[in-house]
This record gives C-alpha cells, sequence and structure tokens, in this order.
C-alpha cells in the first residue's frame, strides 16, 4: 500500500525559520509522521533564510505572474525535511521578521503574500506537480488559510482538507475590495465563504471550508468555542464543533534532552537528578544572582505580553521574592521590558533579567531553574512548560488551554496518587498566583516530595509519537469519509 500523501503549508518551519511554536510543529509533524508510512512535503514562503538552507533545489514550477511578479516553486530537502519553497523575490525577500518590517508593523502586502502561499498550496493540490499529488491538504494558521478557499471555488476534485489554529487571536483580516486582487470569485465574500464582519478574513475561510479543523490542545479547542475565548469566532466554531478537535503539540525529545544537552554545565537524567544542583548554581551565576541552593528558582522563558500574563507576574513579584528568585529571559512590550530590566536593579542577587532570545540561555533555564512559570491568560499549548517537565524544572501554570492538559496539579489527590507533576492556578488572578507561588516554595522544602514531583513529570511522554498517531489516524478518517 502506498503511503498517504500529506502536503502541509505554513508561513515558517524550524530549523529555517522560526517566530514561534507554529514552525515547531511545522518542522516536527512531517518527520513523527515519516515511520508511520506518510509522505509529507511542506510548503513554505522562500524566505532569504529559506532559500540559504535548501540543498539542491530543482524549480518545478514556473508563475509568470503571482500577485505581482514571477514565481518559482522549488523542490528541495533542508536535512530530513522535504519541502517545496515558493521562490517569489517580491513577495518574501525582505530582511528579518516574516510578517513585520524593521519598525515591527504588518507589510502592507501581507493579503498578497499569503494569498500567493495558498494559491501554490491548491495548486499542488489540485494536481500541479504530477510527481506529487497530495490526498490531503493541511494548512497551518491564517496565513494559510485561503487555501481551502481557493481549493473550494475550484470547482473540481481536490484532496481533503485540514486546518490547523495555534493561535487564535491572530486571523488574516484584509479589506473585501481585495477579492478580484487574489483571484476569488464574487460568491465567494458570503457568510459561508470568507467573509468576515465585512473583511475577508484568512482564518475565518479555513475553518468555514475545511473538512476538519484541528487546534493545538482539548482544552483549548472547547475554550474557543466560548464568546469570551472564541475572538469573534465562536459562533463558527460551536456551528462546526462536529468537526473540530485539540490534539497537544510534542517537542523534540533530542533536542530537548537533559542527558545530551550541550549548554548545561551538568547533563543529567532520572537516575542522576543530584547533578541537576551543579546547572542552577550555573544558571545564578550567568544571571548574577545569589548562589544559594535552599532557596526556589523561578524561571521564565517567554514574550513579555499581556496574552503571557507578565504584567501578572510582575504584581506577584514581593511574594516570589520573600520565597526565593526569579530568571527571566525574554522580550516584547516595551514597559514590560522595562519593568523587569528595573526589577533585576532593584533586586539585585533575587532577579535578573535577559532581553531578546537566547536558545543556550532557555536551555540552561531549563536545567537550572527549579520552577518554571508560565501564567498566561491563554495558551492554545505551550512548549516551554513541556520542556520544563523533561528538564524536572517543575511547571507552575495558569489552568488554560494546553497548561491545563499537560500539567497535573499537586493537590491532595494528585499528590496521594503519585502523579502530580507541577502547580496550576486560576488564571488573571494576582492572589492564586501568588498562592501557587507559596505553594510551590512550601513543597520546595520537601526535598523528597520535591524529587518526586521532577521524577514524574521527567517520566512524562512530551514527544512528538503520541501527537503523530493522532494525525495519523485523523488524516485516515478523513480520506475514509470522502
Amino acid at each position: 500500500m502506498k503511503p498517504v500523501r500529506i502536503l502541509s503549508v505554513a508561513s515558517e518551519i524550524f530549523p529555517l525559520i522560526k517566530t514561534g511554536g507554529l514552525a515547531d510543529v511545522a518542522g516536527a509533524l512531517p518527520l513523527a509522521l515519516a515511520p508511520l508510512d506518510f509522505d509529507v512535503r511542506s510548503l513554505v514562503p522562500g524566505y532569504p533564510a529559506v532559500l540559504r538552507q535548501l540543498e539542491k533545489p530543482v524549480a518545478v514550477h514556473q508563475y509568470a505572474n503571482l500577485f505581482g511578479g514571477p514565481a518559482r516553486l522549488l523542490d528541495a530537502q533542508a536535512g530530513k525535511l522535504r519541502l517545496f519553497a515558493l521562490d517569489a523575490p517580491h513577495l518574501y525577500d525582505r530582511p528579518g521578521n516574516p510578517y513585520t518590517n524593521a519598525e515591527g508593523k504588518d507589510w502592507p502586502d501581507n493579503a498578497q503574500r499569503f494569498a500567493a502561499l495558498a494559491r501554490a498550496g491548491a495548486d499542488i493540490g489540485l494536481g500541479l506537480l504530477p510527481g506529487f499529488v497530495p490526498d490531503v491538504v493541511h494548512a497551518h494558521d491564517w496565513q494559510a488559510g485561503l487555501t481551502a478557499a481557493y481549493l473550494h471555488y475550484a470547482g473540481k476534485p481536490r484532496p481533503a482538507t485540514l486546518a490547523t489554529v495555534h493561535n487564535l487571536a491572530f486571523q488574516g483580516q484584509f479589506d473585501k475590495a481585495l477579492l478580484p486582487t487574489l483571484g476569488l470569485p464574487p460568491e465567494a465574500f458570503a457568510i459561508g465563504g470568507v467573509e468576515y464582519y465585512g473583511t475577508i478574513g484568512y482564518l475565518k475561510a479555513a475553518l468555514q471550508l475545511s473538512d476538519r479543523i484541528t487546534t493545538v490542545s482539548p482544552t483549548y479547542a472547547r475554550e474557543i468555542m466560548q464568546p469570551e475565548s472564541g475572538m469573534g469566532l465562536d459562533g463558527l466554531l460551536r456551528e462546526r464543533r462536529a468537526v473540530v478537535s485539540g490534539i497537544l503539540n510534542g517537542i523534540d525529545t533530542e533536542v530537548w534532552n537533559p542527558a545530551h544537552d550541550e549548554h548545561l554545565a551538568a547533563r543529567y537524567d532520572a537516575r542522576v537528578l543530584r547533578l541537576r544542583a551543579r546547572d542552577k548554581a550555573a544558571l545564578q551565576q550567568r544571571m548574577d544572582l545569589d548562589v544559594d541552593a535552599e532557596r526556589p528558582l523561578f524561571g521564565v522563558i517567554s514574550r513579555l505580553s499581556w496574552q503571557k500574563g507578565l504584567d501578572l507576574l510582575i504584581d506577584a513579584l514581593p511574594a516570589l521574592l520573600a520565597h526565593g528568585q526569579l530568571a527571566v529571559l525574554g522580550s516584547g512590550d516595551a514597559a514590560l521590558e522595562e519593568k523587569y530590566t528595573r526589577a533585576a536593579e532593584d533586586h539585585r542577587g533575587r532577579v535578573g533579567c535577559v532581553l531578546g532570545y537566547d536558545e543556550e540561555l532557555a536551555h540552561q533555564i531549563q536545567g537550572g531553574a527549579d520552577v518554571l512559570l508560565v501564567p498566561s491568560r491563554f495558551e492554545p499549548c505551550g512548549l516551554t512548560q513541556l520542556c520544563a517537565l523533561r528538564y524536572g524544572a517543575v511547571p507552575l501554570v495558569a489552568r488554560v488551554g494546553g497548561l491545563n492538559d499537560t500539567v497535573i496539579d499537586a493537590n491532595d489527590m494528585a499528590l496521594d496518587a503519585g502523579v502530580a507533576t507541577g502547580f496550576q492556578f486560576a488564571p488573571i488572578d494576582v492572589p492564586a498566583l501568588e498562592g501557587a507561588i507559596v505553594r510551590a516554595a512550601s513543597a520546595f522544602r520537601d526535598k523528597q516530595a520535591w524529587s518526586r514531583l521532577q521524577l514524574n513529570g521527567m517520566r512524562t511522554d512530551v514527544s512528538w509519537e503520541q501527537p503523530a498517531r493522532r494525525y495519523a489516524q485523523l488524516y485516515r478518517d478523513l480520506l475514509a469519509t470522502r
């Protein structure tokens, strides 16, 4: 039996280009599906960073004019990934972030840039490349959202379609006057098509017109059907609830493995967890913190943003410093950056802050922090808490989305059953966050109980093996019902 052919359409893919968790999923899922008899190719924009890393690219199709200029589809390899890269210099040959200019503002032609990606994805889905005709087209987030629309309105036999929402807050809305420019027929601008509150909604189109919809955790799948979390799309999602499901992400357990992590001062696993103390001391030194083994070190690796709840943590900082230290790595909102920088200045030896992103330091925080804090207001899945479980950094998380699905609170029942892996608190509630910090600090003083929490986390399967099996079953179900 021939492998099932999947075309994954995504605007970023790890390790070629990454701004968030979408890239991790787009890069990891194809590799996890390969042993399950799936042939997965990924279509990505030909950003300079992507084109530089392609191995032996071959042009397999030419577009004379794709939204303002010529373009090529390149068939290539990048490490273990099989790719189609859309080489369209007029759309993608730009420095820095894939979505924004140097001032942090969206590129004014993002509608065309990502319509082009979707157009190419639909063309491949309709048989543009005889050597690879997909059975399923899997589109990720709003940037690939029009893929389902182009397939739907083509009026031809098409592959099955799946849309995955990584974060419903980002939806891709553009002026309705662009409809003919985008090559969509007039009838597409309807409630049952791409129309969304008087605009063209890229994500809305995907949710309306795809055969199946997934998001990145079961709790988030339920949350986004409610008005308070549905970002204006909850009604549509409730209407289509029969085809909506949540599948947790995994992490790359080769990259995130404390037993082989070259970034750590001391490598360890569950059998030699005591070596982790050396990583804590090394992290304290790097972050200009007092070297103190007796008080818990709380770590943060995050965008400094309202969504991530980092304003709440600032309010809870006095309670945290009454019990331990804080190490922060992140960037984002300028006001929050200033507050954390000032906190590090005002509380030398107890608060350390590094603005930006540093891959080595991210690994060192996972390997050296006692507690990994994720106080998000909403969190579709979250990856840092999965890495924390793997590294024995006990997660302290808001009870939302994938955080709720991946961390088992150390309440009396879970402790008695021996399954607790961390601490949860009611979201958007500073007193609840403070209470969870106190609970964690209290538990830290009981070294035997703390070791049990760490070991429970380290034994949790956070790999892509189970998520890949769930996607594999979903693809097969899709094909069986067509």
